[in-house]
Order: C-alpha cells, then sequence, then structure tokens
C-alpha cells in the first residue's frame, strides 16, 4: 500500500558547505567529507568550525533594496541550479497557480547587524538599509517576484523543521487544489544573532561535531539554500508521507522520551502506507548535542524494531538551521537517485548509554538500492517534522 496522492519533488536546487552543483555535492555527501573550517568572523577572538558557502553569490546590487540580503543571494543561486525544471514549470503553468513556501529563521538579519555596525549606537542607519529584509517573509517574497509568481506566498519559521514544514505545506496546497505547483525549500545564512545565540545556550562546538558519540559536545552550524518544484504529479521521487507534533516539552530542550519524534515519524508512514521495516534509509536530525542524540535515539528505536540504515547529514554541513529539512531531503532525493547512503562522520565512539543506531560507517554501495527513505528535524518548542520520500518504478 502507498500513499494515493502524488508529489513529485523535482531534482532539487541546493546551495551548502559542500557546493551548489549537485554532483560535488553527492561526492562529498556519500564519501563523508566535511567542510566545516574554523572562522571566528561571528565570534571574534573564538573560532568556530562553520559551514560557510564559499561559492560565488549572485550580485545583488541592482536588485530592489528590500531583496539585497544573503539569504536572497543563496535563493537566487539555488534558483539557478533549478532553471531547468523552474522553465518548463513556468511554460507550462499559470503564474497565478504556482506558489511558494520557504523555511527560514534569520531572513536578512545579517544586514540589520551590517547597518548597525555601520551607524554605531546613536548615528543614523545607512540610507540603503531596509527593514524589511529581515522579515521572516522576505525569502518567499523575493522568490515570487524573481519568478513572477501570483500564487500563494508565505514562509514559515519553526527553527529547525521551518524547511521541513514548507515542504510538508507545499504537498497541502497541492493536494487542496489550491496550487498547480509549488517552489518550496527553506535559506538560512550564519549571522552574528545565530552563532552567538547558540553560543550563549553553551550549544556550540568547538571542534567538528561528533553526533551519537560519548564525546558529543554541540553543534556546527552553517548556512544553505534548499529548493525544490514540487507538483501533484506520478514518477521520479515522491514525497509521499509527512508527519508533523508539537510536543511544547521546552522552549529549546526536546521531550527526552521522544514521543512526540515518534509521533512525527508514524504520521509519515501512515501517510505514505509504508510499515517501518520498508524504510531503507533514515536521516537523522542529530545535531551533536547531548539531549537531542539521547532522544533521537530512543524515538528511533523505539518505533523501529530493528532501525533502518542512518546518519546525520549535519556532521558534515553543519547545523542549517531553517534550511536543514529542505537540505535534508535534498540529500535524501540523492541517496534515492544515486543507491547510495551517506556516510556518518563522527569518532568512532558511540555512546554506551543511548539505544543502538546502526549509522552508516563505511562508504560502500548498499547491498538493495534505497527506495524509500525518512528525514527527521526537530526544532525549538517541540516542533517535530519528518518527510518520508519514495523513489517511483518510473524514476
Amino acid at each position: 500500500m502507498t500513499s494515493t496522492f502524488p508529489c513529485r519533488l523535482s531534482r532539487p536546487g541546493v546551495v551548502c558547505s559542500l557546493g551548489s552543483d549537485l554532483e560535488t555535492i553527492a561526492d562529498a555527501l556519500f564519501s563523508g567529507e566535511r567542510h566545516l573550517p574554523l572562522s571566528d568572523a561571528f565570534t571574534p577572538g573564538r573560532a568556530l568550525p562553520l559551514g560557510r558557502v564559499d561559492e560565488p553569490l549572485p550580485d545583488a546590487s541592482a536588485w530592489p533594496r528590500d531583496h539585497r540580503s544573503r539569504n536572497n543571494r543563496l535563493l537566487a543561486l539555488a534558483l539557478a541550479r533549478l532553471s531547468p525544471a523552474l522553465e518548463a514549470l513556468l511554460a507550462r503553468v499559470p503564474v497565478e497557480r504556482i506558489g511558494v513556501v520557504i523555511g527560514t529563521s534569520t531572513s536578512g538579519i545579517g544586514e540589520t547587524e551590517q547597518a548597525i555596525a555601520a551607524s554605531g549606537h546613536e548615528g543614523a542607519l545607512p540610507e540603503d538599509f531596509a527593514y524589511a529584509r529581515q522579515e521572516l517573509g522576505a525569502p518567499a517574497r523575493f522568490v515570487a517576484d524573481r519568478l513572477g509568481l501570483e500564487g500563494p506566498c508565505y514562509a514559515l519559521s519553526t527553527a529547525c523543521s521551518s524547511s521541513a514544514r514548507a515542504l510538508a505545506s507545499a504537498r497541502r496546497l497541492l493536494k487542496s487544489g489550491q496550487c498547480d505547483a509549488v517552489i518550496a525549500g527553506g535559506a538560512d545564512s550564519l549571522c552574528q544573532l545565530t552563532v552567538n545565540g547558540f553560543a550563549s545556550l553553551d550549544a556550540v562546538s568547538a571542534h567538528p561535531c561528533l553526533p551519537f558519540s560519548r564525546q558529543r559536545d554541540g553543534i556546527n552550524l552553517g548556512e544553505a539554500a534548499a529548493l525544490f518544484v514540487v507538483t501533484p504529479e506520478g514518477g521520479g521521487v515522491q514525497l509521499a508521507g509527512i508527519g508533523e507534533s508539537a510536543d511544547a516539552h521546552h522552549i529549546s530542550a526536546p521531550r527526552p522520551d521522544g514521543s512526540g519524534a515518534v509521533d512525527a515519524m508514524r504520521q509519515a508512514l501512515a501517510m505514505a502506507g509504508y510499515d517501518v521495516d520498508d524504510i531503507d534509509y533514515l536521516n537523522l536530525h542529530g545535531t551533536g548535542t547531548p539531549l537531542n542524540d539521547s532522544m533521537e535515539a530512543a524515538a528511533v528505536t523505539a518505533l523501529f524494531p530493528t532501525p533502518p540504515a542512518c546518519s546525520s547529514t549535519k556532521a558534515l554541513t553543519g547545523h542549517t538551521l531553517g534550511a536543514a529539512g529542505a537540505l535534508e531531503a535534498a540529500f535524501c532525493w540523492l541517496t534515492l537517485a544515486r543507491g547510495r547512503l551517506p556516510l556518518h562522520r563522527f569518532d568512532g565512539d558511540y555512546d554506551p548509554d543511548l539505544a543502538p543506531l546502526p549509522l552508516v560507517l563505511a562508504a560502500e554501495v548498499p547491498a538493495r538500492a534505497p527506495r524509500r527513505t525518512l528525514s527527521n528535524s526537530f526544532a525549538f518548542g517541540g516542533n517535530n517534522a519528518s518527510l518520508l520520500l519514495t523513489l517511483t518504478d518510473d524514476a
């Protein structure tokens, strides 16, 4: 039994610390290549591993003032990588029937930080400053304006599950008949607010993060943009199931028993019509913090009597926050398209106090090509989301 509603995910447009070309990204993903260089750009005097994007980004100087942000420059590059699918879409679907849903947490806050630094505590803000850049809906408006779209357009900000929920929202827009296609995904850029905010929680590691290790001591942060064209069509890679829950246990700490996470995964399985034994790969939220990894290991083993192969790709890219859900959905898309499993990078010292998980520790072609993947995104406030992707026979 499988989901009766078709929801096709196009080849994604992605930019992250691994690159912006899918071939380059796939090579790093399946070989476990980390891109987390040390930088004190946001924490002077304290160098931290950061998944910064080194790719040249589009020039924003000629854009409308409200659109000039690093977040939108990341999105513009992701859109450029998505251009074949976009060209085909715009040729056959009216612009008023195409929606936009973007997940983010920072939007253009980095540009506001720069403006305040330039003006000082008492000076006037620079003439080219635009507060609208940091409004959470700004990335969605940018995508719609850049493509001339007139359908539903909005942003979601549920911290680290934002863009996973954006993809879930895209599926609902299609199923309800409000749209014939949706551009969906997420973007987040590094800034002082984010890096120092997580540092103030003692949540960042001074070393490359070690998800599920006995020695894990925090996250690494990163930035990214990842976009899909989502359509109600069969074939290819399908977003077959979505699961969402809000356990509201604590403003930042996860619910220790993982019940909200279990609920999200169970919903995704039920919608897609699959059993736990049908999943070939699980992309873990896997931040590398003591509480998150403990909760997720408990949740996965509570739901799966025999868990599937799994890994945390945040050890390669850093935690890209509002972009993470869409970025890791893109990694699952590559997993299905290439028949490979993303490598889990850590020190090899699995925490014996955690429920055991079958981490992907060797860069090998699996004996059975993966056909169904599950991707977890668990956020502050207990905002949980799971996405189930499947590869159809005619892909």
